[in-house]
C-alpha cells in the first residue's frame, strides 16, 4: 500500500523505469519541444516528411476548436534547418465540412501530396447540445455546449443543406507540382489512413487504409500509376478469423522492406488484442496479403519507415500509462520487433498519438505527433529528434 508521496514516487520509478530518462536502452533522445505555433487552435493527426531539396514538410489538421468539431482545415509547416525551426502554418485545404487527418508525401517526380478525409462526426455533439438546451431569463443554458460555441457551430452546420454536406463526404489527396506554391482540387483515393500513401521501387504509389464512407468500409490497397492523379482499387486484406473488419480495423500504414516484401500495420479494436497493432504481409506487389497477426506491441496507429540501413522503423501512440509514443526497430524486414524505445512517457492522458518519423541526413532520427498537455488548453504539435545507439 503506497502511504506517501515519495513511496509514490519509488513505486513509479520501479513500473515505468524509463521516465525521466526519456527513452528505452537502444536510443537517446536529444530534444522534445512544441512546433506548432497557434495555441488558440486544437492541431491533430500529422504526419512529417522529407523533401529530395532537404525541406520537412509537417500537415495536420489545423484551425480546430477541439478533437471533434467542424472547423478543421489541413494546414502545412515546413523546415529548411531539419526541424531546427518551423514556418508559419498556411492552409492548403479548408473545404466546407470537417477536414481530418493528414499525410504528406514527396513522390520520385517532385509532386507533394497531402492527404486528408472528410466527416460530420461533430453533429452527434452539435444536435445533443440543441437537445438539452432551455432558454431561461439567463438566455441559453445546455449542459452539453455553450451558447457562443453552439451558435459557432450552428452557422458553420448551415452553410450546406443536408444533402450537400453528405455530397462533400470522402477520402481525398491534394497534388503539388511547384513546391507547395499552389494545389490541385481534392482528388479522390477509394481508401483513407492517417498518414498516407507510399512510393514503391517499381513507381507505384500504395495506399493502404480503409473505404470510410463505402456501404461495406473494405480494408485493403488502392493504388496509383500515375503520380496520384487517379487511384484504383488493389486488393483487400483478409480479416482474421473472429474478428470483424468493418467496425474494428482502422487506421492503417504500409512500407516496402528491402527484400521487397510490403508490410501492411492495422489498428485493431477487435476483442482479441485489442489495442494492439496488427500486420499483414505482401510477396506480390500488394496483389495478395496474408492474415493479420498480433506482432505483440500494444499501441496504435503505427507509421512505418524504412532507414538507409535497411532497418525498419515502426512510431506509434501510447494510450496507457506512461501516456506518449513510442517506436520499435525491425532488422530482419519487418518479421520481428525490438523493445519499446519510449519517444516521449509524459503525457496526461490518452488524447495524443500519430507520430510518424523521418531519417535526417546525418541519422538521426525526427518524430512529429499532436499531443493535448497539462499547461496547454488545446492540442499542439510536438516533435524529438532522436538517434539510435
Amino acid at each position: 500500500m503506497i502511504t506517501s508521496r515519495r513511496q509514490f514516487i519509488a513505486a513509479t520509478a520501479l513500473a515505468f523505469p524509463f521516465i525521466g530518462r526519456g527513452a528505452a536502452p537502444g536510443a537517446k533522445i536529444i530534444e522534445t519541444k512544441v512546433i506548432s505555433q497557434q495555441p488558440e487552435f486544437y492541431h491533430g493527426w500529422p504526419t512529417v516528411a522529407q523533401r529530395k531539396n532537404g525541406e520537412l514538410w509537417v500537415t495536420c489538421s489545423g484551425g480546430r476548436e477541439a478533437h471533434v468539431c467542424p472547423f478543421g482545415k489541413v494546414v502545412a509547416m515546413k523546415s529548411t534547418d531539419h526541424g531546427g525551426t518551423w514556418s508559419a502554418p498556411r492552409v492548403i485545404y479548408d473545404g466546407p465540412i470537417d477536414d481530418r487527418d493528414s499525410g504528406v508525401l514527396e513522390t520520385e517526380k517532385g509532386t507533394l501530396l497531402v492527404t486528408t478525409f472528410t466527416s460530420l462526426a461533430y453533429e452527434d455533439s452539435f444536435k445533443k447540445a440543441a437537445a438539452m438546451a432551455e432558454l431561461t431569463d439567463k438566455g441559453w443554458v445546455s449542459k452539453a455546449m455553450p451558447a457562443e460555441r453552439y451558435a459557432r457551430w450552428k452557422a458553420a452546420h448551415e452553410k450546406l443543406s443536408d444533402a450537400e454536406r453528405q455530397a462533400q463526404l470522402g477520402e481525398w489527396v491534394l497534388r503539388s507540382t511547384d513546391g507547395g506554391e499552389t494545389w490541385s482540387k481534392p482528388i479522390p483515393t477509394i481508401v483513407n489512413s492517417p498518414h498516407g500513401p507510399i512510393q514503391l521501387k517499381d513507381g507505384r504509389l500504395l495506399y493502404a487504409g480503409k473505404q470510410l464512407w463505402s456501404g461495406d468500409k473494405k480494408i485493403g490497397v488502392a493504388e496509383s500509376k500515375d503520380d496520384g492523379l487517379t487511384w484504383q482499387w488493389l486488393a483487400e486484406i483478409p480479416t482474421r478469423q473472429g474478428d470483424d473488419a468493418t467496425k474494428s480495423y482502422h487506421e492503417l500504414h504500409a512500407i516496402e522492406a528491402s527484400d521487397g516484401t510490403l508490410i501492411a500495420q492495422i489498428r485493431n479494436h477487435n476483442a482479441a488484442n485489442k489495442g494492439e497493432t496488427l500486420q499483414s504481409e505482401s510477396t506480390d506487389g500488394g496483389k495478395t496479403w496474408s492474415v493479420p497477426h498480433s506482432i505483440g506491441v500494444w499501441g496504435l496507429p503505427s507509421h512505418l519507415l524504412r532507414l538507409r540501413d535497411g532497418r525498419l522503423v515502426m512510431s506509434y501512440g501510447h494510450r496507457r500509462k506512461p501516456f506518449g509514443n513510442q517506436a520499435r526497430i525491425s532488422a530482419d524486414n519487418g518479421k520481428t520487433w525490438g523493445d519499446a524505445i519510449i519517444l516521449s512517457g509524459d503525457g496526461i492522458g490518452g488524447d495524443l498519438g500519430y507520430p510518424s518519423t523521418v531519417e535526417l541526413p546525418d541519422g538521426t532520427l525526427l518524430s512529429v505527433w499532436y499531443e493535448k498537455m497539462a499547461e496547454l488548453k488545446l492540442a499542439v504539435l510536438r516533435q524529438a529528434t532522436w538517434r539510435l545507439e
